[in-house]
């Protein structure tokens, strides 16, 4: 294929600044922020307040790229969860809109060809925001947002990893590094240029509990909500495997205890 003059002499350019950032070092990403979570450790639990805080960030920001069709409606309120009744559960069900079954004439779209719709229930997980990849692909310039059920269970670094993506744009690219139209900066992100603009502001929700929403708020309440979505029976594991451990520490005791009695008498 002939490649004209100003053609070669950008793509000659884009390699040669590439060339030269990989020599720099540039481009590959920094390691994650080390941040506390509540939900770290043998014995970490989940933030209530941080856990209905996160979800209010997922609801009012992230929801409209993002899917979480892992989570069912019913689980918001599952012991274990962020701590809603039942009744708020239903409400928060209720304000979204899944798609329907065939109606009694059979039909699964109405007479303008959309698709048929009903409020969500319980038993509903929660709807995708796009009808499906090409529709989430035209509307995000091309890049398919990833689904976020399991994102921290899935991403080297999990909730940590997330938290930095979250906070690490707004910084200034170093000399020698080129941000590709179209995508923004962020050195947490392998290869600086991410698809996704800067999710957070602050101020992007205002927190029921009088919370102060900065950006680090923000990230850190939708990366606990996030944890639990790919995890929600962390804690019923955790206090399983805390009992499981006791059981095997007395019974290790009762053994010794067996078999001192037991050479005693041989003695």
């Amino acid at each position: 294929m002939r490649i004209s003059l100003p053609l070669g002499l950008a793509l000659a350019a884009t390699l040669a600044t590439g060339a030269l950032a990989a020599e720099a070092g540039l481009g590959h990403a920094l390691p994650p922020k080390d941040v506390s979570f509540s939900f770290e450790g043998p014995f970490g639990t989940y933030d209530r307040g941080a856990l209905q805080r996160g979800f209010q960030v997922y609801k009012e920001v992230c929801s409209a790229c993002h899917s979480l069709n892992r989570v069912a409606f019913h689980a918001l309120a599952d012991e274990g969860g962020p701590g809603f009744t039942e009744a708020q559960a239903k409400a928060i069900a209720a304000g979204y809109k899944v798609p329907a079954g065939p109606n009694d004439k059979g039909e699964t779209t109405d007479a303008n060809g959309t698709p048929l719709t009903r409020p969500g229930i319980l038993a509903d997980h929660f709807p995708a925001p796009f009808p499906n990849d090409e529709a989430a692909r035209t509307a995000n310039n091309g890049a398919l947002p990833p689904d976020l059920s399991i994102i921290e269970k899935a991403r080297n670094g999990g909730a940590h990893y997330v938290y930095s993506i979250l906070t690490g744009f707004g910084e200034k690219p170093p000399a020698g590094f080129k941000v590709i139209d179209g995508k923004y900066y962020n050195p947490y992100f392998e290869g600086w240029n991410i698809s996704m603009p800067p999710p957070l502001n602050a101020n992007s929700v205002t927190y029921s509990d009088g919370t102060k929403a900065t950006v680090e708020q923000e990230a850190h309440d939708v990366v606990t909500f996030l944890a639990w979505a790919g995890e929600p029976k962390m804690e019923e594991r955790k206090r399983m495997g805390f009992g499981v451990m006791l059981f095997l520490i007395a019974f290790a005791g009762v053994l010794f205890l067996s078999y001192r009695k037991l050479w005693a008498d041989q003695h």
